[in-house]
């Protein structure tokens, strides 16, 4: 088991979230914007907690209240759980000063994975062969690098020739020859704890902000005979650090496609990965059919054999299974099984539709509740509503549900056949299997199996 060391101490893993990011030119901090629904410091962090460690600390800095208070809501919301301890970094003085902050820390454990929270695509699959690796390989540091084909402006893995590390070279100080190796540093490592230690306490500043580089650290661990190995990623892309929002956008893509490749395989149909973004913890049931220009955000929960989109736009909605919703926005409400929506429907929050309801073209659902077979076509507006079953709502109705102070409830009875153009003034009752005429305006209650008719006589003059 990776995370209990043979020694009986434990693993422990440090998650480096103290930056700014000012190149992100944000008031936000730069580990909190999001990526694919999710902060981009809870992907770490749950890779983090998938290794199994002891423990996880984070450093913070720059808004570290925000930071805190993210991190919390991340755990309680992803189900992490490690025990999770916050290091402060007082001063923005680089990765080597961050890791010295945290020495009370890391003392607690023998070996110690150390992490960037900017760096959102890394995957436990390679995360465990670096343990495993470090393991293997019984060095006092192994680095997580890739083979990149254009290496420009990562450091590179400068190796001997028994292939261990001899020092990590930044590129912009890197010879002709040093330039042309492909290998880079990823950021991801893993420590013995002691050898780590030993060389923060002679980590020295550098540069004219006088920082500390944990890099640093891999000649002071050799130069005391130690040895440096690295883990090869069989998936480059993994390793991009996120430091603009152009870079954001990329780690988005790739998110997004790993997603829908996910989804795929479980026996979903996208039928163009390029137009389609669906967040993390979207789910989709198998024989589902996801059209062009869809975007499924939050907490979407789409059931078996629907077909959704062209253009819609869910988020946070559940849909029941055989559903069909074309080309509109639905946020926060729940479609019960074999419903139709759309096209052009708008379901606005705490609404639940269905089973078998229909709602059509230009009609708006707000905080209602649409019974089973229930129809509302087309053109309508149903707001604070609650609509039996089998009702049949005609074009151009709308419930005026607001006084000016007030939101009221409109209740119709099951059976219930309103007219075209009608105006159902809350709060207001509509009985069981009763009739609105066409274009009336309804400020009483109307009876069980009454006809309705609140109208003008029409008058006809030459």
């Amino acid at each position: 088991m990776i995370a209990q060391c043979k020694d009986g101490k434990s693993l422990g893993v440090l998650i480096l979230a103290a930056g700014q990011g000012t190149r992100m030119v944000s008031s936000l901090p730069k580990v909190l914007h999001g990526i694919a629904g999710k902060p981009m410091l809870s992907y770490p962090l749950r890779v983090a907690n998938a290794l199994k460690p002891a423990a996880i600390g984070i450093v913070v800095g720059h808004e570290s209240g925000t930071v805190k208070a993210a991190v919390t809501g991340m755990a309680k919301e992803g189900g992490i759980s490690r025990r999770i301890e916050f290091i402060q970094q007082k001063e923005a003085l680089g990765s080597g000063n961050a890791v010295l902050e945290a020495v009370p820390f890391l003392k607690k454990f023998k070996t110690a994975v150390v992490l960037c929270g900017d760096s959102p695509l890394l995957t436990y699959e390679s995360l465990y062969g670096l343990l495993s690796s470090h393991e293997a390989q019984k060095g006092q540091a192994t680095l997580l690098t890739a083979k990149l084909a254009n290496p420009k402006s990562y450091g590179r893995i400068v190796r001997g020739p028994l292939g261990e590390v001899l020092r990590i070279v930044e590129d912009s100080v890197a010879s002709p020859k040093e330039l042309a190796i492909n290998e880079v540093n990823s950021g991801a490592y893993c420590f013995e704890v002691a050898s780590l230690l030993m060389g923060l306490k002679e980590i020295g500043p550098k540069g004219p902000k006088r920082e500390q580089f944990l890099t640093d650290i891999m000649e002071l661990v050799r130069a005391k005979g130690g040895k440096i190995n690295a883990f090869v990623s069989a998936n480059p892309e993994e390793i991009l650090g996120v430091n603009s929002r152009v870079q954001l956008a990329q780690a988005e893509r790739v998110v997004n496609r790993r997603t829908l490749e996910r989804l795929m395989l479980s026996g979903v149909t996208v039928c163009d990965p390029a137009s389609t973004h669906v967040d993390v913890d979207v789910e989709i049931g198998p024989d589902t059919v996801v059209q062009p220009f869809t975007i499924l955000r939050g907490k979407t929960k789409i059931g078996r054999q629907c077909r959704v989109g062209p253009f819609c736009y869910l988020q946070d909605v559940q849909v029941g299974d055989e559903c069909e919703v074309r080309l509109s926005h639905l946020v926060n409400c729940r479609v019960l099984e074999q419903c139709a929506i759309g096209p052009f429907s708008n379901i606005r929050p705490d609404s639940v539709l269905g089973p078998r309801a229909k709602v059509g073209n230009f009609s708006e659902i707000k905080a209602s509740r649409v019974g089973a077979g229930s129809k509302v076509p087309h053109l309508s507006y149903i707001g604070d509503s609650e609509i039996m079953e089998d009702v049949n709502i005609g074009a151009g109705t709308i419930t005026c549900n607001y006084d000016g102070k007030t939101k009221h409830k409109t209740v119709i009875g099951s059976k219930a056949f309103i007219g075209s153009n009608v105006n159902l003034v809350a709060p207001v009752k509509v009985g069981r299997g009763a009739r609105i005429g066409a274009g009336s305006t309804i400020t009483e209650d109307v009876p069980d199996g009454v006809l309705a008719i609140a109208r003008a006589r029409q008058v006809n003059k030459t």
